[in-house]
């Protein structure tokens, strides 16, 4: 066991390290090709040769590898790694720290991910479940179908259909009934609001988490219809054992291996799934971070945020990994 441990944290380790060279490599180039982001700190206004080579210094842009297209950039990679090692993500055009940025919008990403795990480990094992249960009959196959629709619509087109066609006439409705202040309101608000956080990442996160749960449900349906015709479910049930007993205890519980692999994955797409679901709600979480810094060109905020998430979706891996052996002892690491 604690061999395979050190061994997935050497391969997390560079899974990381590829991961920030792959980011590095393509931002350099999109340097190389579209030109300094230094210039979006002057905004509309021409800046001057000193002024521009200042800020390239300031931001570490002022290497000459930048100016030429298809050199990697070997010598800001590794002192970028450096700052990394001492806990340093850089500054934004602003000059504020991107630590310090990540944590002021860290808790609201953490919250639409509450609302987003919850609502898609409830409706996947609770409608996973009911089609395994009915397999082949009329609840089995709405079930299947409407898993099918929910993955047919891409993330970015719920939360724009929900937010300019749903949200603007209820909450102006509600609104005008209940007062700007009712919770209902607050729930059905176009753009997140900072003094509700909670109340306005309820219904983003409900979609978000509904749109991950579709590739969960199938995953569910199928673990679970392995397990009804299994040996162990055939010996319970000739026991005498009750239906719900045999389900719970004997078919859900011995499903739970790809269940937890799942988790891995829908936690990823649940990350990218933020990006756009914060971007359009306008939530300052990590990955509306990231939505205005790819707009505005922010590199040192575009390499920060995403080797946090990165660093937080290896950590999450190797949870589910290590999770495999608590769940079912026949697993054994070697």
């Amino acid at each position: 066991m604690g061999r395979y441990v050190v061994r997935r944290v050497l391969q997390g380790i560079l899974t990381l390290f590829l991961a920030v060279l792959l980011l590095h490599l393509l931002t350099t180039l999109a340097i190389q090709v579209n030109g300094n982001p230094a210039r979006a700190f002057f905004g509309d206004h021409l800046p001057s040769a000193a002024q521009l080579a200042a800020v390239e210094k300031r931001y570490g842009l002022d290497d000459p590898c930048f100016d030429q297209t298809g050199n990697p950039c070997v010598k800001p990679f590794v002192h970028r790694l450096g700052d990394y090692f001492r806990g340093d993500f850089g500054t934004d055009l602003h000059d504020r720290s991107v630590t310090d940025i990540v944590s002021t919008a860290a808790p609201n990403t953490l919250r639409l991910f509450l609302v987003v795990t919850v609502t898609w480990f409830v409706v996947g094992m609770l409608l996973g479940s009911v089609a395994a249960r009915y397999r082949g009959k009329v609840t089995d196959g709405g079930i299947r179908g409407l898993s099918i629709l929910i993955d047919a619509l891409p993330v970015f087109v719920i939360m724009l259909v929900w937010k300019y066609i749903v949200t603007v006439p209820v909450y102006t409705h509600l609104r005008d009934s209940l007062g700007s202040e009712s919770f209902w309101a607050i729930l059905f608000k176009p753009s997140f609001d900072r003094t509700h956080p909670w109340a306005t990442v309820i219904m983003p996160g409900v979609l978000l988490g509904l749109a991950g749960s579709a590739s969960f449900i199938r995953l569910v349906r199928a673990a679970q219809l392995e397990n009804y015709g299994a040996d162990h479910v055939r010996t319970a049930r000739a026991k005498g054992l009750a239906e719900r007993h045999v389900i719970i205890h004997h078919i859900v519980r011995n499903s739970a291996i790809p269940v937890v692999t799942a988790v891995g994955f829908v936690f990823t797409d649940a990350l990218g799934g933020a990006v756009v679901t914060e971007g359009v709600m306008n939530i300052y979480g990590m990955g509306g971070t990231l939505w205005r810094a790819v707009q505005t060109n922010d590199v040192g905020v575009i390499m920060g945020v995403v080797t946090l998430l990165t660093v937080l979706t290896v950590t999450v891996m190797l949870l589910v990994d290590l999770l495999y052996a608590a769940l079912d002892p026949r697993i054994r690491f070697d």
